[in-house]
């Protein structure tokens, strides 16, 4: 089931209203234990520490977030030179907005996927510490294969031809694809509308072959960041963007030239992205994700960051495993 496909069908109508909540919403910080380690370029520690009612709540979350039992990370395991470096090394990116978007007035890195990150640090280390390398559609496994970063926090579905490259845990969060135009564009309505027009999506990501099937004689762009592919559809480079939901409405609460269209086409269950064959590593983080689900810090974190945008209750997060 998609869990999110419903709640964000009346992002359209709530773009106005939501330039109201954008400051909030990126200002909401992942943390760490001194502010002095903002992430401000890749390779650096990603924080929390503004003074938002929204970014304290997210704080307090994490610092009630209990360490990991002794017993859960034996000597040897790789939560154990996790936890003795001090530092969880976290691909991710810096340009979703609700997910984990960097603040450039703060230097500071917030949302969904960031904060989870810093509670999952918090569980092994004993402190939210993460040093964030940024990533791509077309990056992920080869940073992960090589050990160069840990986990992938970076709305990263979940599919069959990924997960023979690289493990998974979780999923831990459900979106759909869907579609993004510039105001005021009414010739696109579905994929079916997409016929001998221009369409844009990130490199490596899997809308490329929806397209493909539902609109064979579109033209594809493509692109390495949402960044890049949200600038090319403001420049009136392509007739509409395709990518997750959840993306897509982040970029409509920050940028009041484009709209997201109501209807989505697949099922996308984001997980945490692991080095491949480590299947201690992944029982833990899997674990961990049980216990923030089970305990409501799960749904916290998403009230105060995705749910800054979409009215209601959390969502019920998808069947790990």
């Amino acid at each position: 089931m998609n869990v999110t496909g419903s709640v964000f069908r009346s992002v359209e109508r709530r773009v106005a209203a939501a330039a109201a909540l954008v400051a909030a919403t990126a200002l909401i910080t992942s943390c760490s234990s001194s502010p002095s380690s903002a992430a401000k370029v890749p390779g650096t520690t990603a924080s929390a520490g503004t003074n938002t009612g929204a970014s304290k709540t997210i704080d307090q979350i994490i610092a009630d977030e209990k360490p990991a039992a002794a017993s859960l990370i034996p000597h040897g395991s790789t939560a154990s030179t996790i936890k003795a470096r001090g530092t969880l090394n976290v691909g991710g990116t810096q340009t979703a907005a609700l997910f984990s978007l960097l603040d450039p007035t703060t230097g500071k890195i917030g949302g969904f996927d960031a904060a989870l990150s810093q509670l999952l640090a918090k569980y092994i280390i004993g402190k939210p510490r993460t040093k964030l390398t940024n990533v791509t559609s077309a990056t992920r496994e080869a940073l992960l294969k090589n050990h160069a970063v840990d986990a992938v926090f970076a709305t990263y579905t979940i599919t069959p031809e990924r997960s023979k490259i690289v493990d998974f845990a979780g999923p831990y969060y459900m979106d759909g694809l869907a579609l993004e135009v510039k105001k005021g564009n009414d010739s696109v309505h579905t994929l079916k509308d997409l016929k001998n027009k221009t369409v844009i999506t990130e490199s490596g990501s899997t809308a490329a072959t929806i397209i493909k099937k539902e609109a064979p004689t579109a033209k594809i762009l493509l692109f390495d960041t949402n960044t890049e592919c949200l600038q090319a559809l403001q420049q009136g480079r392509a007739d509409a963007y395709i990518l997750d939901q959840g993306i897509l409405a982040g970029n409509a609460s920050t940028n009041s030239d484009v709209k997201v269209l109501a209807a989505t086409y697949s099922q996308e269950p984001y997980g945490i992205g692991l080095p491949p064959g480590d299947a201690g590593f992944k029982r833990l983080v899997n674990h961990w994700l049980q216990k923030i689900e089970a305990d409501g810090t799960w749904a916290k974190v998403w009230k105060n960051t995705i749910g800054t945008q979409v009215p209601g209750p959390a969502p019920a997060p998808p069947k790990i495993g």
